[in-house]
């Protein structure tokens, strides 16, 4: 008499550790990352003999030709620097802030986005320029 076998199953990996890891790693990577704050504009930067790279700069605020500043993409006053610095600072805390100013850019108006960014509570701001 022969024995009559019940059909075996069909073998299957089991994904699941691997999705737990995959999982766990953009999680990771999503933690770890930081995001830049660009102006949102590019400018004429003047030359510097002795121009150092920036080193985690995360708010970068662009002031062109004409007098117009750009924070985050956007064009803003003077007058609201102050608070959507403040608004950055809460989404990612830094020490430094990049002034991005054109060169023909007027001195007053360095002057006045660098207040606003003072009233802001950052004490370091450094002002962007293209290395010769």
């Amino acid at each position: 008499m022969r024995k009559v076998r019940a059909p075996e199953e069909d073998a299957q990996i089991d994904m699941t550790p691997m999705l737990d890891i995959v999982f766990i790693m953009l999680i990771f990577f999503i933690v770890t990352t930081s995001f830049v704050k660009e102006a949102g504009i590019e400018v004429n930067k003047p030359e510097a003999s002795r121009a150092a790279a920036a080193k985690n700069a995360n708010i970068f605020i662009a002031i062109t030709a004409d007098g117009d500043v750009w924070l985050d993409k956007r064009q803003v006053d003077i007058e609201s620097i102050s608070a959507n610095v403040k608004r950055l600072l809460a989404e990612q805390p830094t020490d430094v802030v990049f002034i991005q100013a054109d060169a023909e850019a007027e001195h007053g108006v360095v002057i006045k986005v660098m207040d606003q960014v003072k009233a802001a509570g950052v004490d370091r701001i450094s002002v962007a320029a293209k290395g010769s």
